[in-house]
């Protein structure tokens, strides 16, 4: 089975990343993690670069061009972002239309942006999620791939919400990213885009 080569970027404990690392081991899984990137030395996330022998790149300066180097050398195909929490240019985005991915702890287009579950327990939301998209250059508005949803108890907290949407990430992830190699990439290549 040929598969797709993947860059993930991180900015701290990276547990997304292992979720994502663990299912690429799989025979059956259409992608695997060929690079890791983060723009902060001190990512606990990088641990599992070493731990699983997988190449990683640390970019502090001049974050876009060094990091579109290190896509073209690994040959990369999908770019994940996972707690990365550096806002990528629209020029850099249109580059890689179509085959950048992220995760977000809403179900969107609900509560974009930041202080979600803040948010969402203010507001006496009585269910929140998170959501995997395509990144389209705005903030947490590119086409959705797949969400998961969690009820929210009547004595939620902003920590307990984080943590059940959190477990529920580590499995949405990955069935995201096989879902986009089995049916979303090859619609886009289809329809002549640049996926």
């Amino acid at each position: 089975m040929i598969k797709e080569r993947l860059c993930v970027l991180i900015s701290g404990r990276g547990s997304n990343l292992l979720s994502i690392i663990k299912s690429c081991r799989g025979k059956d899984f259409p992608a695997k993690v060929k690079l890791i990137v983060s723009n902060n030395p001190n990512a606990f996330g990088l641990r599992y670069a070493k731990q699983y022998k997988i190449p990683f790149k640390v970019i502090t300066k001049n974050f876009e061009n060094t990091l579109l180097k290190q896509l073209q050398k690994n040959q990369i195909e999908i770019l994940c972002l996972a707690g990365f929490m550096k806002v990528l240019s629209k020029n850099f985005i249109d580059l890689f239309f179509n085959m950048i991915l992220n995760i977000h702890p809403s179900l969107l287009p609900k509560y974009k942006g930041l202080n979600t579950h803040k948010r969402v327990l203010n507001n006496k939301e009585k269910e929140s999620g998170c959501t995997v998209h395509r990144v389209d250059g705005k903030i947490d508005s590119g086409e959705i791939i797949l969400q998961s949803k969690v009820k929210i108890a009547k004595n939620e907290t902003e920590a307990s919400l984080e943590n059940k949407i959190l477990k529920k990430e580590w499995t949405l992830y990955p069935r995201a990213i096989k879902k986009y190699c089995k049916e979303i990439k090859r619609y886009y290549w289809k329809i002549g885009g640049t996926a």
